[in-house]
C-alpha cells in the first residue's frame, strides 16, 4: 500500500550516494511505492538539498561520500533539523553503528542490503513522526482515503460514483500491472456478473474524465485491457 502526507501529496526522499547504481535502486523501489526522490551524488550536495525550504521529508545517506562524508553532513544537519535520517553503509562495526546514533541518525543500514527492508525502514520511521497517513493509496497526483471512502487528484476530492470509486481502487491496488477487462469485470463487479464487457470501456472512460489530467494515468494496452501507469 502507497502512503503520503495529510494532504495526499507525495512525501520527499532525499537518497544521497556516491554510487548511481546504488541511487538508481534505492529510487527506483521507492518511487514505485509513490514517493518523489531527490538525488545527491556527494556530502556537500546533500547537505545543500537538506537545508532547502521545504526540506526533505526523509533522507538516506551514505556515510562513505566525496567532500563531505556523510559524519559530517548529519551532524550538520542535526545543528537545526530533526529530519528522520537513515544511514546506509559498509561500515558495519558495532562502534560505527554506535557513533551513527550519537550523531543522530534514526536508523542504520549495511550494505549490501535488501531494497524491500529499506522501504519498510522508510515507512515506519515516517509513520512513527506522523508525516503519513496509512489509510491512503497514492499514485501519483492520484490517492483514496480507504477510511473516508473518498479519492483525490493531489488534494482535490473527486465526485465518483461507486462503481467508479471501486474501478479506482482496483487499479491503485493492482498499479503498474497490465489488467484484461475480464479481469477487472472479476474484481469490480465480481464473479457472478454477466453483463457485456464492454462496461468496463464505459466506466474507464468516465473515470478517465472525472481524473482530468491525471486520466491518463489508466492507459489502453492493446490486446489486453488497461494498466495504471506509475509516473
Amino acid at each position: 500500500m502507497s502512503i503520503s502526507n495529510s494532504t495526499g501529496s507525495s512525501l520527499r526522499i532525499l537518497v544521497a550516494d556516491d554510487e548511481d547504481r546504488i541511487r538508481k535502486l534505492v529510487g527506483d523501489f521507492l518511487y514505485r511505492k509513490g514517493f518523489e526522490i531527490i538525488e545527491a551524488a556527494d556530502g556537500s550536495e546533500a547537505l545543500r538539498i537538506a537545508n532547502e525550504d521545504p526540506e526533505p521529508d526523509l533522507i538516506i545517506l551514505d556515510v562513505m561520500m566525496p567532500v563531505l562524508d556523510g559524519w559530517t553532513v548529519l551532524s550538520e544537519i542535526r545543528r537545526k533539523s530533526n529530519v528522520p535520517v537513515i544511514l546506509l553503509t559498509a561500515k558495519s562495526t558495532e562502534s560505527d553503528q554506535l557513533g551513527g546514533f550519537r550523531l543522530g541518525a534514526d536508523d542504520y543500514i549495511t550494505k549490501p542490503f535488501s531494497p524491500s527492508l529499506l522501504v519498510a525502514r522508510v515507512e515506519a520511521l515516517l509513520k512513527r513522526g506522523g508525516k503519513i497517513s496509512e489509510n491512503r493509496r497514492v499514485c501519483g497526483d492520484i490517492s483514496i482515503d480507504d477510511i473516508a471512502h473518498v479519492a483525490y487528484v493531489k488534494d482535490q476530492p473527486l465526485e465518483l460514483t461507486p462503481k467508479e470509486y471501486n474501478l479506482l481502487l482496483y487499479f491503485l491496488e493492482n498499479k503498474g500491472v497490465a489488467l484484461s477487462r475480464e479481469k477487472i469485470l472479476n474484481g469490480v463487479w465480481n464473479y457472478d456478473y454477466f453483463g457485456d464487457l464492454r462496461t468496463v470501456d464505459t466506466h474507464v472512460k468516465q473515470l478517465r474524465s472525472k481524473l482530468g489530467e491525471a486520466g491518463s494515468m489508466i492507459v489502453t494496452v492493446r490486446g489486453v485491457g488497461y494498466r495504471l501507469e506509475v509516473k
